[in-house]
């Protein structure tokens, strides 16, 4: 699928210094330039410690490069002011975490609809966005199960129809794999896959063989002590 053109991912010469200025300063991030195709499957891959979750965080709207230029979604995110990131990072981002940040008392239909709760939207409306979702990933007759008593596999499907909520052009994993076995980490992959294919743009971190090889990955980006390599 063609790239939207103000939907591509656009980095240059970004640079993510932690604790600027102070005596336990950390530069994770050296002068980064990228550009991800709207539409496309990618894999950051590196060691521990390589800034690939630095540049993850970036794309993810978490927080703004120390000085460069990060477009996302058609916005320079550079300068803007937190709140407007926190807005922008609700409207264009999914993000699924390493161990999927479910929380276990609440039920699957409240950790889906999570990140509705700060727009102001009501329950009724909450639990209309998320019927199709927990009908696409097969989870309907779990809706009222508190999360912690489901299986590995219905927790995943949870944590991607939490991200899928606001319907973000962006799906962004970090080390999404990490603690699944290859049966769940092969699943995983398929349905990021069909979420490609329905246009979505997927970022993920890993070293994973699984995902970094997966036949729907369209590029593979190696990070080495805070440079592409």
């Amino acid at each position: 699928m063609a790239g939207h053109m103000g939907l591509d991912i656009e980095l240059e010469e970004v640079r993510k210094i932690y604790n600027q200025g102070r005596a336990n300063e950390v530069t994770a991030l050296l002068s980064v330039s990228l550009r991800i195709a709207a539409g496309s499957m990618v894999c950051l891959r590196g060691p521990s410690g390589s800034g690939k979750s630095t540049l993850l965080s970036i794309i993810g709207c978490v927080f703004p490069p120390s000085s460069g230029r990060a477009v996302i979604g058609g916005r320079q995110i550079s300068r803007l002011p937190d709140h407007f990131l926190g807005r922008y990072r609700r409207e264009l981002i999914g993000f699924i975490f390493q161990r999927f940040n479910i929380l276990p008392q609440l039920t699957v239909l409240e950790n889906i609809t999570l990140p509705l709760l700060p727009l102001g939207i009501p329950p009724k409306e909450r639990q209309q966005r998320a019927a199709p979702l927990l009908e696409k990933f097969g989870i309907g007759h779990r809706v009222n199960f508190p999360a912690g008593q489901i299986s590995g596999g219905e927790l995943q499907r949870v944590a991607i129809a939490r991200a899928l909520i606001n319907d973000p052009p962006y799906l962004l994993a970090d080390e999404p794999t990490a603690h699944l076995d290859s049966h769940l980490s092969m699943e995983f992959m398929d349905m990021v896959s069909t979420l490609k294919r329905a246009g979505k743009t997927v970022v993920l971190t890993s070293h994973d063989p699984l995902v970094s090889d997966h036949a729907e990955i369209d590029r593979i980006i190696d990070i080495r002590d805070g440079r592409l390599v």
